[in-house]
């Protein structure tokens, strides 16, 4: 593994022919989930500052009852975007300790196209699958 980040080819990306999550590879994951995280931050940020003009500038009852629906709104989306980016920290470390890209359940790679997909993804598809289909029968039982 790669002890400092790792020069990437222009234009890489990760392959199937290639040995499963080398130095490339979990170098371009590592900077896509960076890139998400920094996005989801921006966004978070002008959200706040949203929120803070806008409670700021109502005074119609009618206007503040739909600023209010729209802060409501904009609260959730900031509190899911809290989560993801704690979800990519999670990724990063796993990055770091060399578990990035192996299933939780049964230690198998995860697929690069389901990581290309959601670099978060902590289960294989089959595994994923498998987990969604105990909730729905537990959640019916």
């Amino acid at each position: 593994m790669c002890d400092k980040i790792c020069e990437l080819p222009e234009g890489y990306e990760p392959s199937e022919d290639e040995e499963f999550m080398n130095d490339f590879q979990r170098e371009y994951f590592r900077r896509k989930l960076v890139a998400w995280r920094d996005e989801l931050a921006r966004n978070n940020e002008e959200v706040v500052k949203y929120l803070q003009e806008e409670g700021k500038t109502c005074t119609d009852v009618a206007d503040r009852a739909s600023t209010e629906t729209d802060m409501t709104y904009e609260l959730r989306s900031k509190e899911r975007a809290g989560k993801l980016i704690a979800k990519i920290n999670e990724a990063l470390q796993r990055i770091k300790n060399g578990t990035y890209g192996f299933c939780d359940e049964t230690g198998e790679p995860i697929s690069l196209k389901r990581l290309e997909a959601r670099p978060v993804a902590m289960l294989s598809i089959e595994a994923q699958e498998r987990h969604e289909r105990q909730e729905r029968v537990q959640k019916y039982d």
